[in-house]
């Protein structure tokens, strides 16, 4: 089976956050058959590797290159069809498309020089828990790692801004309406103003979006028993590498009064280096497969955010597919870009393992 009948059949498989095993035994399957050792680990992902199963944090004196990709989608299944070179189908962009690259280009490197290429499918990455990712970056300690999202086969992601959640919840005696009490709605919105005021504050004087404080209010809720009312809010941030989660929670504290406050989703924005072996990689193979390269930095989070830090070592993320199709219900790949994106992994692993 070729790589692109890889990517079709994996995308037939509806795999949303929670309900990936089928789609995990399927690309456990597809890679033991292409001569990859492949298993499914104790979290739940579909793992392959160019060598024996390693154990825990590496064997002594092979080092690992690690592909971390998710095959968990967006919920919403889309009728998997051709048209042309365009695959349509739930994950083909986020991030099927990028984590089928990854198991093709590693099942071609011939690895030698005492390395190892480890590919990841992790589950649960389109949710809070990010359990896929979490439960990787304790299992393995590579020299290079490249996680597996949309950023144009010819372009390198080189960070994401970081993300936090919040409930606010506000309950209030109920009150008439002719007196001057002030309902627990007025003071749920008197609060998502101070907190958009002081985001506005923040972002003066600076241009790029990459480096604002971006709040949404994702959801406004009320009810009332007769005895009591309730204001409920849910508001999401995405937070520039400035802004530490900590700082922002504290703040956020102090302008919420009486009311509850409950955080999900505390994800700090991470940044990598440009200037190492692994971009220099990408570089040249991109310009060797035609390409223009180029560097880019998402608005979101990827599970790229979950492990940079805690493995420290060069890291990029890199995957065929236009990033604009995510989650919506034209999501498609083009399948020339899908085959360039494959090319320039295997270039990319094989200088990597070239050199001793």
């Amino acid at each position: 089976m070729n790589s692109r009948d890889l990517l079709e059949g994996l995308l037939k498989i509806y795999s949303p956050s929670y309900q990936e095993r089928d789609a995990v035994d399927y690309l456990v399957a597809w890679m033991n058959d292409a001569g990859l050792d492949a298993f499914r680990d104790e979290a739940g992902n579909a793992v392959g590797v160019t060598s024996p199963q390693p154990s825990p944090l590496q064997e002594e004196g092979v080092k690992e290159i690690v592909l971390l990709g998710h095959i968990d989608t967006h919920p919403g299944f889309i009728d998997v069809r051709r048209d042309g070179d365009l695959l349509y189908g739930r994950g083909a962009v986020d991030a099927k498309g990028p984590l089928c690259a990854f198991a093709s280009a590693a099942a071609r490197v011939d690895v030698r020089n005492g390395w190892r290429i480890v590919v990841v499918g992790a589950v649960e990455e389109e949710c809070p828990t990010s359990k896929g990712a979490h439960f990787a970056k304790t299992q393995y300690k590579p020299h290079f790692a490249i996680v597996g999202e949309p950023s144009g086969w010819d372009r390198v992601t080189l960070g994401y801004k970081g993300s936090l959640w919040l409930e606010y919840r506000l309950t209030r005696d109920n009150a008439h309406s002719a007196g001057q009490a002030r309902s627990a709605n007025e003071d749920a919105v008197e609060f998502w103003l101070r907190v958009k005021n002081f985001a506005d504050e923040f972002n003066t004087g600076k241009q790029k979006i990459f480096d604002k404080l971006d709040p949404t209010l994702r959801g406004m809720f009320s009810e009332n028993d007769g005895l009591h009312e309730l204001a409920r809010l849910v508001i999401g941030l995405r937070l520039p590498l400035d802004v530490t989660v900590a700082e922002l929670e504290a703040k956020i504290l102090a302008m919420a009064g009486d009311a509850q406050i409950q955080f999900d989703t505390e994800t700090p924005a991470y940044r990598a280096d440009k200037n190492n072996a692994l971009v220099r990689a990408f570089l040249s193979a991109i310009r060797e497969e035609g390409g223009t390269p180029g560097f880019t930095l998402k608005t979101g989070t990827s599970d790229m955010n979950v492990v940079g830090p805690f493995w420290n070592c060069p890291i990029v993320t890199y995957g065929p597919g236009d990033s604009n199709l995510d989650h919506t219900p034209n999501e498609h790949i083009d399948l020339n870009e899908y085959d360039n994106a494959v090319e320039v992994l295997v270039q990319v692993l094989e200088t990597l393992a070239a050199n001793p």
